[in-house]
């Protein structure tokens, strides 16, 4: 939450500098943008080739048809999630702006930075899925372990330039996308538009976490409702550690009180913190076509467009790190290379997907509390053998990541 209030004050400074600052101090804070915009941009191939790799290589091996069928339901979760958050985007958002372009105040100006240091990626971004692809699965086949820790050693270099660089200063790059469209005169319609997408993706999430209770329950033959007030400690507990991670011994207690199965609860929490991150999803995409909407070189696209970037959106957010705001630096290449994103735009959806990344986070937690009851009676019906079961129990550990 303290991150929270920071990007808020970033978001404050940044349209008073913008506003009412001499020129010259908001072209500084302009330059740092694009400086720290060169850096996030380089990272991103990196995050998503060493947590990729790393994720896959460390899913657990001999698990059965548990383990598919979890992952296989989370990815689901995951993409119709998606798909519902376009459909209503779409729908919703257009009419919050009534002309393609923002009105500009009077007295705007278009602001430069006093110098430009382009940093390009040693990779590009489907490069860098390719590679974590072929690698994972080769580790897992193979079993080689010592490629395996090269790459989780990468993974946790990445995580701490995450964590000691890139999001302390993420307030101060927010500060200049403010301070620039303040400069331009755009920043109140831009703040109009957020604040609605933000109430809209909120509502989102509980549809989802409705939906979802509601087929657990009918599978379980219980109460969706009472399903949902078991895992309420997980959501609020969710909203503080902005991270599914974090919040796995809250989970998986809240799972248990639903009458999960220690063994499956203690094999699909961990799993689902890694893969299932539905409430993540939507937020990403109904920022995403609110940054469109206001973005006058972004064209709004069409379902043959956003599909796939949703497909693609499930398989790359198990390079989530567990930090906040992990699951769109995840989906900033993404971003750019299917639907043209550039840095503004980018800095725009950061800002709008951190405002609201511990309810996504929250969401992504009370559906895995779902999923694991779908399991669980999956589990009856198929009858696991006893000595698979052991074999999820001791493995799980090996899911253990991200999902904030």
């Amino acid at each position: 939450m303290k991150l929270i209030i920071k990007l808020i004050a970033g978001i404050i400074f940044g349209i008073l500098l913008g506003l009412f600052a001499p020129a010259w101090t908001t072209q500084v804070l302009l330059t740092f943008k694009n400086l720290f915009g060169q850096l996030l941009f380089f990272t991103i191939p990196l995050l998503i080739l060493f947590y990729i790799t790393s994720g896959i290589a460390g899913l657990p091996r001999n698990s059965g048809r548990l383990l598919g069928r979890t992952l296989g339901t989370a990815y689901l979760s995951t993409i119709v999630a998606g798909t519902m958050a376009f459909l209503a985007a779409a729908a919703i958002v257009p009419r919050l702006t009534p002309t393609a372009t923002v009105a500009r105040a009077d007295g705007a100006v278009d602001l430069e930075p006093y110098f430009v240091m382009e940093i390009p990626p040693v990779l590009s971004i489907m490069s860098a899925l390719a590679m974590a692809f072929i690698f994972g699965l080769g580790i897992a086949a193979t079993n080689a372990g010592q490629l395996k820790q090269v790459f989780d050693q990468g993974r946790n270099v990445i995580e701490r330039l995450l964590v000691t660089v890139i999001i302390p200063l993420l307030p101060f790059y927010i500060a200049g996308v403010f301070a620039e469209l303040a400069a331009a005169g755009t920043v109140f319609q831009t703040l109009r538009t957020f604040g609605a997408v933000l109430v809209m993706a909120i509502s989102l999430h509980w549809t989802w976490i409705v939906v979802l209770f509601l087929i657990a329950g009918f599978m379980a033959g219980r109460s969706p409702f009472g399903l949902i007030r078991n895992m309420l400690p997980a959501y609020f507990t969710a909203l503080g550690t902005m991270s599914s991670a974090a919040t796995i011994p809250v989970t998986l207690q809240s799972t248990r009180n639903n009458r999960v199965k220690d063994e499956i609860s203690s094999f699909t929490v961990p799993l689902c913190a890694t893969t299932h991150l539905a409430g993540s999803t939507i937020t990403i995409v109904s920022c995403a076509v609110a940054v469109m909407v206001l973005h006058d070189a972004l064209v709004m696209p069409s379902m043959g467009t956003m599909l796939p970037f949703i497909l693609m959106l499930g398989v790359v957010m198990i390079a989530a790190p567990g930090v906040p705001g992990g699951a769109v630096m995840a989906a900033v290449g993404l971003l750019g290379s299917m639907l043209g994103f550039g840095e503004t735009a980018v800095a725009l959806m950061i800002a709008l997907y951190m405002a609201q990344d511990s309810f996504g986070t929250a969401c992504n937690v009370t559906g895995d509390g779902a999923i694991a009851v779908m399991i669980d009676e999956a589990s009856r019906r198929i009858a696991v053998p006893a000595a698979e079961q052991v074999g999820l129990r001791s493995e799980a550990g090996a899911s253990l990541g991200s999902g904030a």
